[in-house]
């Protein structure tokens, strides 16, 4: 597949979509912003293979939402996953990607993300646990993950998946077409800290699509009208890692994949995949 059609590929009613881009781009480019190259903007055709990816998605996830529970291992939730997937003619994306080695991410407690399923891992009450899932439907791709609370959380647990999911929505909210990237971070960061909680900023969103992990590199750090210009037709993740402690974090040397928090403070994330329109921004799968 090709990660962008040429120009004269396109139908009309696309190259003078992508003309009218081109031109307002180059406006903000020649005013000393930074800026997108048309390679981060889908196509109509590529916008509707994602949609039917991430509609796949939001079914594995809406069907985790049904199953999971207390006394359930990571490894069921795996083969949850998988078997959803592959029944419904996709692919998990995270199973082999780079070695590794499941069809999902189970992140609990102090996990921050790439928690690997495993039988002995069992959930318990008390326990909060993202779950990220990423599908491939004839070469597209879609990316999101949900938090889940097992059994007796505590209050303060609580809260903190519940100021994690408020800013992913604030960072939707922030996400506006001829916006900068710097406002998604600038309004994660905001809300996190006024709530005393710190944001991971080695892991972030990115651009979704063609690829599982494409650019741009999505902070949830940042300040207001800095960063990438915002342009109808990207494609990305916001997924903002949210930690009760201090922000530091580091990766299991067992597996060199699970990233935990350096103070052993629990951290929560929730993730959307998003489409910037002339309007607004859209979630395509959360």
């Amino acid at each position: 597949m090709k990660f962008f059609k040429s120009k004269n590929s396109l139908p009309e009613a696309e190259r003078t979509r992508m003309e009218a881009l081109r031109q307002k781009i180059r406006v903000y480019k020649a005013n000393g912003h930074r800026v997108p190259s048309l390679k981060m903007v889908k196509t109509e055709e590529q916008i509707e293979g994602i949609r039917k990816s991430a509609a796949i998605n939001t079914a594995v996830l809406d069907f985790v939402a049904g199953n999971i529970h207390e006394g359930m291992s990571t490894e069921e939730i795996n083969m949850l996953v998988h078997d959803y997937t592959v029944a419904h003619g996709a692919i998990p994306a995270p199973l082999n990607f780079e070695g590794f080695p499941k069809s999902v991410c189970t992140s609990i407690n102090e996990e921050v993300c790439h928690g690997i399923p495993a039988p002995d891992i069992v959930l318990k009450s008390g326990d909060i646990v993202n779950v990220d899932v990423s599908t491939i439907l004839n070469g597209y791709y879609s990316d999101a993950s949900r938090m889940f609370m097992i059994g007796k959380v505590r209050p303060e647990v609580q809260k903190l998946v519940k100021v994690a999911k408020e800013c992913l929505e604030l960072g939707l909210k922030a996400a506006r077409p001829w916006g900068f990237l710097g406002d998604i971070g600038a309004a994660v960061q905001e809300h996190a800290e006024k709530n005393g909680y710190s944001v991971v900023q080695e892991f972030g969103g990115h651009g979704v699509g063609l690829q599982f992990h494409e650019d741009p590199f999505v902070s949830h750090t940042g300040r207001k009208g800095t960063g990438l210009l915002l342009v109808p037709g990207m494609v990305f993740t916001i997924e903002p890692m949210i930690n009760m402690g201090d922000r530091k974090i580091y990766i299991d040397a067992d597996n060199d994949w699970t990233v935990l928090t350096e103070d052993g403070l629990p951290s929560a994330q929730w993730e959307y995949t998003v489409l910037i329109t002339e309007e607004g921004a859209e979630v395509i799968t959360g």
